[in-house]
C-alpha cells in the first residue's frame, strides 16, 4: 500500500513538471517574435550604403558620377541619389552611346535591390570582378554604353521599414510609387488593396515619381530596369494589360529575357507581362509608362528574389534573403544577368533607332520637355541654372500663349474663307 502511495506521487509530480514545462514553451513561443529581422550582417542601413556609393564615386572619379535630386510638395520632401557610369566623363551626355537606366528601392521593404546596385556599381569601378569575366572584357563590353543607376528610389519609405515597419512597400506619405505614374493611372482591380497600393490623389503626385519621370525624359534610355523583390521572375509590358505589345520589339525583348533566364535565372525565373503573368494587373507603373511615353524600345520589371515558405506577416523574408550563402547568389546571378544586358543590348536595338521614331509617336507635353530640358542642364551646371529656369518659366508661358493665339487666328482665317465661298456661289448666275 505505501508503495503505490509512493508510486503514485512519483507520477502526479513528473505530470506536474510536464505540465509546467509545456506552459512554459507556450507562453515562451507567444512572446517570440513572428517575423524575421533585419540581419545588419548582411545588409547595410539606408544612409551606410548611400555613403558607400558617395565614397565608391570619389575613389573613381575617372568613369562614376554621382548627384542627388531633390524634389518636394505640400511639407512632403524627398531626394533621391542618381549614379552615372561613362568610361570618359566628357562623353556622359553622348546621344550616340546606349543608354541605360536602372532603378532599385522602389519599395521599402526590397532592401536586397539596393544591395543589388552597390554591387553592379562595384564591379563598373572594377573593385570586384565577376567569376569568369576579365578587365579587358568588361572594358569592350562598356565602352559604348552610359549607365545611370538609382540606387534607393524610396529613401522614406525604406527609412520606415529600418524604423520596425517591414512590410512598409509605400514612400513617406503612404502612396505606392509604383502606382503613381500616368499610364492607366487610378483603376482599381477588384482585388485592389488600398494600404498596398494607393495610387496617390493624382498621377505624379509624389516628388520621387516626379523626379523619376524628368529623369527618363531627359535621358532618354534605349533599355529601362525596374527591379523589384517577391519572386523571381522577368516582365515585359504591359502592368495594366494581360498581354505584351505587338510587333518587333516584342520579339527583341522575349528573346533576350530568355537568354537571361536560360543563363542566369537557371530556368527558374517567370516571363511574359506583368499583367498577364503575375495574376492581378497593375495600373500606373512606372515600366508602363517608361514603354508607352518615353518610348524606351526594352522596358522591363525584374524581380530578384520571394521566399514563398515565409508567412504574410514575415515580409522581411519573403522579399530578401536571410542568409549569407542565398545573400551572396542572388547577388551573383542577377549581377551577372545585368552584365549580360549590358553586353547584349547594344547589339538587340540599334544606337540611333529612338530617333527614328516618328514624331508623332515621341510627342510629351511642353512641361515635361522643359522639365526633362532643364534637369540635364542642371545636373552639369548646378546653381548657375537658377536664373536660366526663371526665364524658361517665362518662354512655357510665351509658348502656350503662341500655341493659342495662332489656333485662335487659324479658325478665324477657316471661317472668313467660308464665308467668303458662301458669298462667290451665292453671286453665280443660275
Amino acid at each position: 500500500m505505501g508503495g503505490s502511495f509512493l508510486l503514485f506521487s512519483y507520477l502526479l509530480s513528473v505530470f506536474a513538471s510536464l505540465l509546467s514545462f509545456t506552459v512554459v514553451k507556450a507562453d515562451s513561443d507567444l512572446t517570440r517574435p513572428s517575423f524575421t529581422p533585419i540581419n545588419r550582417d548582411l545588409y547595410h542601413s539606408s544612409d551606410d550604403l548611400i555613403e558607400q556609393i558617395k565614397s565608391l564615386v570619389h575613389r573613381h572619379p575617372d568613369k562614376l558620377t554621382v548627384e542627388t535630386i531633390k524634389a518636394g510638395n505640400k511639407g512632403y520632401t524627398s531626394e533621391i541619389t542618381v549614379v552615372t557610369y561613362c568610361q570618359s566623363r566628357k562623353e556622359t551626355d553622348d546621344k550616340s552611346k546606349f543608354r541605360i537606366l536602372l532603378s532599385f528601392g522602389q519599395h521599402g521593404r526590397e532592401l536586397i535591390t539596393s544591395e543589388l546596385a552597390l554591387r553592379i556599381l562595384s564591379i563598373l569601378s572594377e573593385e570586384q570582378f565577376l567569376p569568369k569575366m576579365d578587365r579587358a572584357s568588361l572594358n569592350g563590353t562598356l565602352e559604348n554604353v552610359v549607365i545611370k543607376i538609382v540606387p534607393m528610389e524610396n529613401l522614406n519609405g525604406r527609412k520606415l521599414v529600418e524604423e520596425g515597419n517591414l512590410c512598409e512597400r509605400r514612400n513617406g506619405r503612404g502612396v505606392d510609387l509604383n502606382r503613381n505614374w500616368s499610364v492607366d493611372w487610378g483603376k482599381k482591380e477588384k482585388d485592389y488593396d488600398p494600404y498596398e497600393e494607393n495610387p496617390g490623389i493624382a498621377p505624379f503626385s509624389e516628388p520621387e515619381t516626379q523626379i523619376m519621370r524628368k529623369l527618363a525624359i531627359s535621358f532618354d534610355p534605349h533599355i529601362w530596369v525596374n527591379v523589384h523583390s517577391g519572386m523571381e521572375a522577368l516582365f515585359m509590358p504591359y502592368d495594366h494589360k494581360n498581354r505584351t505589345p505587338d510587333g518587333l520589339p516584342s520579339q527583341q525583348m522575349r528573346l533576350l529575357l530568355e537568354e537571361l533566364n536560360n543563363v542566369h535565372c537557371h530556368k527558374r525565373c517567370m516571363i511574359g507581362s506583368g499583367g498577364g503573368s503575375v495574376g492581378y494587373l497593375a495600373h500606373g507603373t512606372a515600366t508602363d509608362y517608361m514603354y508607352d511615353v518615353v518610348r524606351v524600345p526594352m522596358s522591363f520589371t525584374f524581380e530578384i528574389y520571394g521566399d514563398n515558405t515565409a508567412t504574410l506577416k514575415d515580409c522581411f523574408k519573403m522579399f530578401n534573403p536571410v542568409d549569407d550563402t542565398t545573400f551572396k547568389r542572388v547577388l551573383n546571378d542577377w549581377s551577372a544577368a545585368f552584365f549580360t544586358i549590358f553586353k547584349l543590348g547594344p547589339h538587340q536595338i540599334d544606337v540611333h533607332s529612338k530617333a527614328a521614331v516618328s514624331s508623332m509617336d515621341k510627342w510629351v507635353s511642353i512641361d515635361e520637355y522643359f522639365d526633362g530640358y532643364l534637369m540635364g542642364r542642371r545636373n552639369r551646371y548646378g546653381k548657375k541654372m537658377e536664373v536660366l529656369e526663371v526665364g524658361m518659366q517665362e518662354i512655357r508661358t510665351y509658348f502656350r500663349l503662341f500655341l493659342l493665339s495662332s489656333v485662335l487666328l487659324l479658325f478665324m482665317f477657316c471661317s472668313r474663307i467660308s464665308k467668303t465661298g458662301r458669298q462667290i456661289v451665292s453671286a453665280i448666275p443660275i
